[in-house]
């Protein structure tokens, strides 16, 4: 600001307080501009910036004196120093297409007066991906968020000398790890601490450490390898706080031992992933301001459903793997006074006999329930139609019988997942003319009696991203509607019914990645391919004609294909070879002719089937580099030539069938060196020679 504008600036403010004297009126106050050294200090940190693609610093310009405008920028009113730096990218982790990427320069150190530094989820790390060190400078710093950062190194124990600190997050970087976080101590003021995935596994005495930051509302440390949870304490400090997130652990001890029990403030905890054998102690009764409580894949531990019964402020339950109960026991514990406030009930894998009760209609307020995996019998009752605000059910992988009908899924107007799976003794009955109320986004009944005519009311379906109705008794052909309806689907999986009807000509529209459709009655060519395509099975059909040219290159991210047992003919096209990625080819007991292709670059084989043809020439040379293969079958065709020596060059091949062809020559002393082969079928060739 030059001396004019100094001056102008000093007449209004003179003027406007007269005029505040005769009228009694407040100054009004202008917000001062950023200062020239702390200008240059962000034009500097825009400098080490080499990639911005979304944008967010283009407001940032030499010519634009007022960084207090900037984007991002926010300053103090009142002195136009820089107090805090907003550059968090939205997107999750460090996004290629929305994060900063170069490095943090050094430059910040002149932003003093800083209290809030925001730099989550980009990927500002520079060549050596460590914290940058010169941030414990900034004394004023109130606020630091790292997280989803690709950090490597040591975490600086200079931080604690930023003794004003009330937040930290330095979650979810790549490889940080601390030996000592005695440097804590030095934090009193520090209210959010997140160190998930920073290795901590050589700090023992971290239950101490924390247990002296007393005013700790959320402590973050899942997955950072701890070992130990047991310490014992004279007096708890820790009565503030709120979220303790220890999943992803290394816990290896007795569930009652951890000495986290008394935390009678926690609103939030997460043990998931852990080994906390045992039984719950009774302690957990007394955690009333629980909300989330998650403590699934924790090994055979032991919950007496009566310690629920006083958590009334529950809205997520996860409880999966535990040992067996009975399901009737834990929701009449739910029901004393969780109906109308628990949100979602995870109790999968957990051994729970019984029927279900027609108490679940009351849990009113659920919107997910997983009763996956148990041993569960009997019908499923009607009442369950009263969760009207259920999104996603899962009764998969369990014994229950009876019929599912229009009454059961009437009232459930705001379902998305049904997963039904495996109930090989259900019944779905649902009228040809039945309305759904809602739209699935998954629908899972693999195993379920579905058949046998396809169910009509999932021509409604048309969110469906995955469809399971494996195994299902449909001896039907597909309808008019099936490839417009699931065309947004990601996973059809529609294998061994006996379902007529043929692939669709237009099928590279579609958003298939996985296609099960293995051991039908599925007719026609096979056409263009879905760009997005990852497995294919359609072996066990009735495919005939030949491949045409582009089929196979039009989906390049195949890594499984099945055509086996069909009646495909003619020669393989070249378009196979655009299949880099693909891992599994069966093109058994088809009727195939030719040389099989020369592909260059497909070396990622591990099952390469192509038994019973009529294929000819040499062992395809490409193989030489497919140094993962495990399974090669060119048996019943009519290969030729001598085997050759790179053949033993197979260190992890397990099965080696080349039975019933023209091979001709020795066998080569090579083939001594497959060290992992458990099966070799050389019979019914012109072989000739000694066995090596």
């Amino acid at each position: 600001m030059d001396p004019t504008q100094k001056f102008l600036l000093f007449l209004l403010v003179g003027v406007a307080a007269t005029l505040s004297l005769a009228t009694n009126s407040p100054v009004p106050q202008w917000p001062a501009s950023c200062t020239p050294r702390e200008r240059e200090a962000l034009l500097a940190f825009k400098r080490g910036i080499t990639g911005d693609p979304a944008g967010r610093l283009t407001s940032w310009k030499r010519g634009s004196h007022d960084c207090c405008q900037w984007r991002g920028v926010r300053c103090s009113n009142l002195t136009g120093h820089v107090l805090e730096l907003h550059l968090r990218n939205n997107f999750p982790r460090y996004d290629e297409a929305t994060a900063l990427v170069g490095h943090i320069s050094t430059s910040l150190i002149s932003l003093e007066h800083l209290e809030h530094l925001d730099l989550s989820n980009n990927n500002l790390v520079g060549p050596a991906g460590r914290f940058p060190r010169f941030v414990s400078s900034l004394r004023n710093l109130i606020y630091i968020n790292f997280s989803g950062m690709p950090l490597t190194g040591m975490v600086p124990p200079q931080l604690g000398n930023i003794t004003k600190l009330q937040y930290l997050d330095l979650s979810h970087g790549i490889g940080m790890y601390s030996t000592d976080i005695q440097w804590l101590t030095n934090l009193p003021a520090l209210r959010y601490l997140g160190l998930s995935n920073v290795n901590l596994s050589r700090v023992s005495d971290w239950p101490r450490v924390v247990n002296m930051n007393s005013y700790l509302i959320v402590l973050d440390l899942s997955g950072c390898s701890l070992t130990s949870a047991s310490q014992s304490f004279s007096q708890l400090n820790l009565t503030r706080l709120e979220k303790l997130d220890l999943s992803y652990n290394n816990f290896n001890q007795p569930l009652a031992s951890c000495w986290f029990w008394n935390l009678t403030s926690l609103t939030y905890l997460d043990l998931i992933m852990n080994i906390l054998p045992g039984q719950f102690p009774d302690s957990l009764g007394d955690m009333k301001a629980l909300q989330v409580f998650r403590f699934s894949s924790n090994g055979h531990s032991i919950i007496m459903p009566n310690l629920l019964q006083n958590l009334c402020n529950l809205e997520i339950l996860d409880l999966g793997g535990l040992s067996s109960c009975n399901i009737t026991e834990l929701l009449d514990s739910l029901m004393h006074c969780l109906t109308k406030r628990i949100r979602k009930l995870y109790l999968w894998d957990n051994n729970i006999t019984g029927t279900l009760p027609t108490g679940v209609g009351k849990f009113t307020s659920l919107d997910t329930l997983d009763l996956s995996h148990n041993q569960l019998t009997g019908s499923v009752p009607y009442e369950i139609s009263m969760l009207t605000s259920l999104a996603k059910i899962d009764l998969s992988l369990n014994n229950l019988t009876g019929e599912i009908t229009e009454e059961h899924l009437a009232g459930l107007k705001s379902l998305k997942s049904l997963n039904l799976y495996y109930n090989p003794y259900l019944k779905i009955v649902l009228g040809d003319e039945w309305l759904p109320p809602f739209r699935l986004e998954v629908a899972r009944f693999g195993s379920c009696q579905l058949g046998p005519m396809f169910p009509s009311w999932l021509q409604w379906m048309v969110n469906i991203k995955e469809l399971d109705i494996w195994s299902t008794g449909i001896t039907d052909q597909l309808p008019h509607w099936f490839w417009t309806t699931f065309s947004k689907a990601t996973d059809l999986v529609i294998s061994s019914n006996n379902i007529s009807g043929s692939l669709p000509a237009n099928m590279e529209t579609m958003s298939l990645e996985r296609l099960y459709l293995g051991s039908n009655q599925i007719t026609g060519v096979i056409p263009i391919l879905p760009p997005n395509l990852t497995w294919l099975e359609i072996q066990n059909n009735m495919l005939s004609g030949s491949v045409a040219s582009k089929t196979f290159g039009s989906a390049p991210q195949l890594v499984f294909m099945d055509l086996s047992s069909n009646n495909i003919k003619g020669h393989i096209p070249g378009s196979i070879c655009e299949l880099q990625h693909l891992q599994y080819l069966n093109l058994a007991n088809n009727h195939l002719e030719g040389e099989f292709p020369q592909c260059i670059g497909m070396t990622e084989l591990q099952h390469f089937i192509l038994n019973n043809n009529s294929l000819s020439g040499k062992v395809p040379s490409f193989l030489k580099g497919c140094k993962q293969l495990k399974y090669l079958d060119l048996s019943q065709n009519k290969f030729h030539g001598r085997l050759p020596s790179w053949i033993g060059n197979f260190s992890e091949v397990q099965i080696l069938i080349l039975n019933n062809n023209s091979f001709s020559g020795h066998i080569p002393t090579s083939i001594t060196n497959l060290a992992k082969l458990a099966r070799l079928n050389l019979a019914n060739n012109n072989i000739s020679g000694v066995l090596p």
